[in-house]
């Protein structure tokens, strides 16, 4: 089930009490101004957080919206066991409020106590689907910045990705969450980055396609819409996400970056419609580079253009690297990416490499 599926749908289905011992959740909170760590937004250093290994005990948290069944969140916490860890659920894990994992007290609490709790490791999301901007004022920034831990999900977990990096500078992660199966492709990016911590390794690249006779790459094709190569740190995710962050405290600063883009259940006109909010906010003046992943299920009703004539007009003056195609996204195979790492794109050779630390 997808973001813009969620929004359309009220849930009806209770939250049910864990078999499993979790966390004890406190009361309600609420943001005072000394949380943020950065009020201004201003650009922050690097915070790595430590590489995943074996046997570490993952948070398992649902900042925004809810799995329709809790067999789906039974199902989430035996992905992130077989991935080799122990799994922790949040303490409103299984809470529903509405179209929302629960309030959003519950949801800021959740992740608030997964950064503060020296027991648990790292950060894994249940799912995307709607809220997680919802909770930003009542994220303690400053505790994350004290205490930072990979945090991994994508989709409206854009939100917090981008809101985390810049109040703390900490460099998280862009990449599958707990409810869906890995595939062989997700599994080697995910262990890549996250537990071989590669030295500058590629990431989103198409997946390996053996050409025969009468068959060639269609589905995974990467192209060229500006030439270059160039540096800069790699920001991006949700294109609907990022751009209704535009004017708060929680948006990237865009500056030198290499910006990525992804989305689904977009129509043409509504990507084309975003991109233009970028264009005309002057973020494509700022960036050094710009990277689209995959826009699916992007419905067509009527005349409309391509999504590739979007793409070639909304670029075609700006005098940076640009490709699209590549593997971000809401797709099976899918790349994990380190947000705010350092990292080179060439378009010319059509490739996306992190040359910059990302753990430690």
């Amino acid at each position: 089930m997808e973001r813009r599926d969620f929004i359309s749908t009220t849930l009806k289905i209770a939250g049910l009490g864990l078999s499993t011992t979790a966390l004890p959740a406190p009361a309600a909170e609420t943001r005072p101004e000394s949380r943020l760590a950065n009020p201004r937004g201003a650009a922050m250093p690097g915070i790595l957080a430590p590489r995943l290994k074996p046997g570490m005990n993952i948070g398992l948290i649902a900042p925004a919206s809810n799995a329709f069944e809790d067999s789906d969140l039974y199902f989430a916490m035996d992905i992130v066991q077989s991935l080799g860890f122990r799994v922790t659920p949040a303490p409103n894990l299984f809470k529903r409020h509405g179209y929302l994992a629960g309030t959003d007290q519950e949801r800021a609490h959740d992740l608030n106590l997964m950064f503060k709790d020296p027991s648990i490791d790292a950060i894994f999301c249940a799912r995307g689907g709607y809220g997680a901007s919802r909770i930003l004022p009542l994220i303690n920034y400053q505790q994350i910045s004290q205490s930072p831990k990979v945090l991994l999900g994508y989709s409206d977990i854009t939100a917090l990705h981008l809101a985390i990096n810049t109040m703390t500078g900490l460099i998280t992660f862009h990449g599958p969450i707990a409810t869906q199966q890995f595939s062989d492709y997700t599994y080697r990016s995910f262990r890549r980055l996250l537990l071989d911590a590669e030295a500058k390794p590629l990431v989103a690249e198409p997946p390996i396609f053996e050409t025969q006779p009468g068959r060639a790459e269609r589905r995974n094709r990467l192209l060229t819409l500006n030439n270059g190569k160039t540096q800069g740190r790699l920001i991006g995710g949700s294109l609907t996400l990022l751009t209704h962050l535009l004017g708060t405290p929680y948006a990237p600063n865009f500056r030198d970056a290499i910006l990525f883009l992804e989305d689904v259940n977009e129509a043409p006109y509504r990507i084309d419609r975003m991109l233009t909010a970028l264009y005309l906010a002057g973020v494509f003046d700022q960036i050094n580079g710009l990277v689209f992943g995959k826009f699916t299920k992007a419905g067509v009703s009527g005349p409309s253009l391509s999504l590739g004539q979007i793409l070639r007009e909304r670029t075609a003056d700006l005098n940076i690297p640009v490709i699209s195609g590549m593997m971000i996204g809401h797709i099976e195979d899918q790349a994990t990416l380190p947000i705010g790492a350092l990292a080179e794109l060439d378009a010319n050779a059509q490739t996306l490499r992190i040359i910059g630390n990302y753990l430690i």
